[in-house]
């Protein structure tokens, strides 16, 4: 397994096809995930031997207070062998996030347990997500 931190064109592709067969990224056309990579201060994917994505995760953030953790998908087939794991760490110490003072993402209540083991917690001070539809 390789991490890099620069998606070739093939494997924005493999991503997106990846999108694809979750609940939550399902229906997300190419071009917008061309886009969402493009505008994402930090992404960092891991490939196997046959130069294939089998896990990715991204960043938004401002460098200082808050670090948005997005879209961390591993393959199906290559889930419990720690790349999730290896992807969160990877945020953690990546030189470009050393003085973020919060990293913060989303997740299904029942994903809780796994990253309340890397230092997450659902308790920030009673605070509310809010979304706004953008048509």
């Amino acid at each position: 397994m390789k991490v890099v931190y620069k998606l070739t064109s093939e494997h924005i592709k493999q991503l997106h096809a990846l999108y694809q067969g979750e609940w939550w990224t399902k229906g997300r056309i190419l071009e917008d995930t061309i886009k969402c990579v493009k505008g994402s201060q930090i992404c960092i994917g891991v490939i196997d031997e046959n130069d294939k994505l089998v896990g990715f995760v991204r960043v938004i953030t401002d460098f200082i207070y808050k670090a948005l953790i997005l879209d961390l998908i591993i393959k199906e087939e290559s889930r419990k062998s720690g790349i999730g794991e290896k992807l969160i760490n990877l945020i953690k110490i990546h030189k470009k996030l050393k003085e973020v003072k919060h990293f913060e993402l989303y997740c299904l209540p029942e994903l809780e347990e796994y990253y309340a083991k890397h230092g997450f917690s659902s308790e920030v001070g009673g605070i509310n997500f809010l979304r706004h539809e953008h048509a």
